[in-house]
């Protein structure tokens, strides 16, 4: 099982992934997969959920940030050795950390968005 939100930026509905990857829609289980949502105890409870009951999701629908409510974005610069290496750095003898607005968080599929006049930009993908 994989949890997914879906639908259009702003109103992105719970979703699950079963195991044949066919997409349920959860809203039924929880209103928004947020921290009370994937606490130990809500997950395990979920594990238990019947999931036959959940209508199924048609089409291929937009995937959002799968994770509602982020409060603050925490990054590690440099974070494995490969890392440092592409950068032509040493690794840090202690962790690099940066903030990012919440507001950068995307889906998988979505559009970048460009600061009008930027001319150097870069890309990265961060898991929590």
């Amino acid at each position: 099982m994989k949890l997914v939100r879906f639908g259009s930026p702003g109103a992105e509905r719970p979703g699950i992934l079963n195991a044949d990857g066919v997409l349920l829609d959860a809203a039924a289980l929880v209103p928004d997969w947020g921290p009370r949502q994937l606490s130990a105890d809500a997950l395990e409870r979920l594990r238990h959920a019947d999931l036959s009951r959940l209508p199924r999701v048609e089409g291929k629908p937009r995937l959002g940030c799968p994770v509602a409510q982020v409060g603050k974005l925490v990054c590690v610069g440099l974070n494995y050795a490969d890392h440092a290496k592409e950068a032509g750095l040493p690794p840090p003898p202690e962790p690099i950390l940066f903030m990012k607005a919440v507001t950068a968080i995307c889906g998988p599929d979505d559009e970048i968005q460009i600061p009008p006049g930027a001319s150097k930009v870069d890309w990265e993908v961060e898991l929590g």
